[in-house]
Order: C-alpha cells, then structure tokens, then sequence
C-alpha cells in the first residue's frame, strides 16, 4: 500500500487532503511562505495522530503539525518540496476534563482558545491567556510557541500556564504527561522540552492548564505620555501601588492609535487636543478580587499621583465594562491598521524593561542614519519587556522597495536587541522566518545542546524539518 491509501485506510478518506483541497494547509496567515504537502491529514484523536507519525516515520516522510495556521514566523508551513504530510490538529478539540478544586481544565491541542477561556468562565473560572488571534489559534500552537499575550505580566506565557501534556513522540509513541500538579519533582521537566518547540521535537495533542478565580471588578485606562521613560516609571509605580492585581500594561507609539482611528472611524480615541496627538500611550489594566470600589480607589490613588508628577498628561478610566473593551480595541486594532497600510519589517523582540528606552532611541537612530524616512511603528507588552518594534515604508517608498531591505533592516534591529541584552524572538517563535538568524545570536554551546535534544528525540529529522534550528 502507498502512503496515501494507508492514511486513508486510518483516518478515511474525507479526512486526508491532497491537491486543491489541500491548499489552506500549506499557506500561512501572513501569506509570506507557501509550499506544497503530499497530504493534509486530520486525525480525530490521539491514537490516529500517533497512527499518523508511525505510518511517515515507515515511509521516511516528514510531518508539519498545524493548529489555527495563525502563527507569524511560518513554523506550520511546510517547504516547497510536496513530500511533507501536514497533520492538522483541528478536529482534536474536545475539554476532557475541569476540575474546580483544582484549578485546572485538560483540554485537547486543536481547541480554539477562545473556547477554553469560555468554558473556564462557564465554570466560574478563569483562564488568563489572551492574544489577539484568540478566536481562531488552539491551545497546541499556544504550547508550540510558547505564546505570550496580553497578561503576561500578572500570569506568565503560555508555558507557565501548563503543568502537563500529552505528546505524541517522534517515533509515534503516546507520552501521557497530563498531571495536574503544581510539583512534580521527579527528574526532567518533559513538558518544558515539548512547550516552545513549535512541532519539531513531537506533537502536543493534549495539555492539562492552570485556572485562576475570576477577578471581581476591573479597572481599565488609557494614558498619555510624553515618553518611554516616563512609562517605564510609571510601571515601576503600577507594580509597587497594585503588586499582583496588575494584570495588563500596554505601550503603544501615538503614531499607531491615531493610524487605527484614521482607518477605522467607528473608533474613537477618548482624548481631544494635545492629548490625541501624543506621542504615547500606555494602557493599563488592575484586577481585584475585593470590590468596583476598591479597584477604582486603588487605580486613582496611583494615577493621580502620577499626573501630579508630571508622568501622566492626561487619563481616561473606563468606567464600564463597554468602555474597557472600546480602550483594549484600540489596542488589538493596530495590527489591523498596519496590515491596511501596507506590509511592514516585523520584530518581536524581548527587552530588559529597564534597557527598552535606550533601545528604541539608539535602534530609531540607527535606522534613520541608513535607511531615512522609514516609520516607526512601535507597541507592545512593557510590563513583559515585549515590544512589536516594525518598520514601515518612507513617504514615496513603495512596499516592494521596503521589503528589498528587509534582510538589512533586520540585521540593523536584531544587533540591537542583542546589544541590549535582548532576544530577537519573544512570543511568536523562531520558525522559518528567524531560523538562519539564530546561530548569530545564540552561542555555539547553546546551539549544539539544542541539536543534541533534536537528534535524541527525533533521530529522523521528521518531525517539522526546516523549523527552528538550520538543517
């Protein structure tokens, strides 16, 4: 039997994909990679995920794991060859368990997070990843990249919020690490080797998560300020005024808010003047587990005594949960605002907070003194120390001219991140899009330990090829 017909035999032929109807499976979210696969197979459980991998370990034939294609770096797109099967964990979206009393919900790779968020909250719970494409990544990319978020502050990445995991292993093995347990002290972290590998190593198809009581109230603002120093301060006072209650701290360029109201009219900024033409933002986000009241009181006690010190310039406090969720739109509007723009040089990088001003005043300079008139178009995660640092075309450049530089500019930002003490990759992972950047800034040993954790678990070099590290 060939490949195809024994997939087929597995799993049924409606669910092994090849030629047209293969097509949403081999192009990312960006449309940056596209590549051809010999098959896009959808398994429905463990066991035909683990059949999937032993079938191509037997025929030598690479598998790409796929869960939402959201990702950003082109790690679930396989290469122009055709000779990968890309195996799609779509169809493994079920909860299979929530455990109130201890705080946890397992769940399988292929489910949406927005789904896992609504049925931790239908349980009284809550569960505290959020990233923009929430309505369309699963839980297995989530793992996979290690992705980050909008609370990173107060919860942690995604691997933070994981303490087991079900994995099927390079050689088409179940490892059943779903333990719910906050200690586990009983040799090698397994789970930590899988999180953040982004499918090379094996492919997560079930992970048991944290959940947290849900907050009772909220404050959100929307602020004003004249400079990352400033920022910087301010968190610094946000951290010490609410401690753990600080779940969100967002720095965005005026430049992107005004871009997002610009395209976007139905959303407004809730400043005039002076205030809507500032040259930063930052949002902030307090949650209490006491009361409205004493949330408020907390967050105008620390605001107010920022505006006093001439941190702030002006504030908007939501005052409704309508109000809030119009201040994070903003926010989660910028990307889209970019992409109505143009295509742009993407970075996600990870700064020391204390370095991150330094860092875009020395790298903006940079920038300009070779390659002048490009825009800035800076937001990001501060209180994490993740910026989203992109560069956009100059007055007159067309899009093709910019992206023609696009190897330069990115080695102008990475050395500087990496001259910050930085990494040139925080949430989004490596994936094909930084790959043959690596060895630049990752020391030999680092390097070699990693293909050494690669040849041990995958000895075929099957799993993912091309991803990660250089073949």
């Amino acid at each position: 039997m060939t490949l195809l017909s024994e997939l087929q035999s597995l799993l049924g032929p409606s669910h092994v994909l090849t030629g047209a109807d293969a097509d949403g499976y081999v192009q990312d979210w960006r449309r940056r990679y596209r590549g051809a696969a010999l098959a896009a197979v959808r398994p429905g459980s463990t066991d035909e995920v683990a059949g999937v991998v032993r079938l191509c370990l037997r025929h030598g034939v690479p598998v790409v794991p796929q869960g939402g294609n959201t990702g950003l770096c082109g790690g679930a797109t396989p290469d122009a060859s055709g000779s990968a099967v890309v195996l799609s964990t779509a169809r493994l979206n079920r909860v299979r368990a929530l455990d109130t009393d201890n705080d946890t919900i397992t769940v399988e790779a292929g489910c949406v997070l927005q789904a896992v968020q609504e049925a931790a909250a239908e349980a009284g719970r809550l569960f505290p990843l959020s990233l923009a494409a929430e309505g369309s990544c699963t839980i297995g990319g989530n793992l996979a990249t290690n992705a980050g978020g909008t609370q990173v502050l107060r919860y942690g990445n995604t691997r933070d919020l994981a303490l087991g995991l079900e994995v099927v292993t390079a050689d088409g093995e179940v490892w059943n690490g779903l333990r719910g347990l906050r200690k586990d002290n009983t040799g090698y972290d397994l789970r930590d080797l899988y999180i953040g590998s982004e499918g090379t190593l094996g492919i997560i198809t079930a992970a048991t998560l944290k959940l947290y009581p849900r907050p009772e109230a909220s404050c959100t603002a929307l602020l004003t300020l004249s400079g990352i120093d400033d920022a910087v301060e301010l968190l610094s006072r946000a951290r010490a005024g609410f401690g753990a209650s600080l779940t969100g701290f967002e720095l965005m360029s005026g430049a992107c808010l005004q871009a997002v109201v610009r395209l976007f009219p139905q959303q407004r900024l809730p400043f005039e003047g002076d205030s809507a033409a500032a040259p930063w933002f930052a949002l902030l986000e307090l949650s209490d587990s006491e009361s409205e009241q004493h949330a408020r009181e907390r967050f105008e006690a620390v605001l107010g005594a920022a505006i006093e010190d001439g941190l702030v310039s002006d504030a908007a406090i939501a005052a409704n949960v309508a109000q809030s969720k119009a201040l994070w739109h903003l926010r989660e509007s910028i990307p889209l605002a970019e992409a109505e723009l143009g295509k742009s040089v993407k970075h996600d990088v990870s700064i020391p907070i204390s370095a991150i001003a330094g860092f875009v005043d020395k790298t903006n300079a940079l920038l300009q003194a070779r390659f002048p008139g490009v825009r800035h178009v800076i937001f990001g995660h501060l209180g994490d120390g993740n910026l989203h640092y992109n560069v956009a075309n100059a007055a007159g450049q067309t899009e093709a001219e910019l992206l023609a530089l696009q190897g330069e500019i990115y080695g102008v930002v990475h050395d500087s991140v990496h001259a910050h003490a930085g990494s040139i990759s925080a949430e989004h992972g490596v994936g094909q899009l930084k790959r043959d950047e690596l060895p630049r800034y990752k020391s030999a040993i680092e390097l070699g330990l990693m293909r050494r954790i690669k040849r041990a678990l995958d000895p075929q070099g099957l799993m993912n090829p091309g991803k990660v590290l250089q073949d």
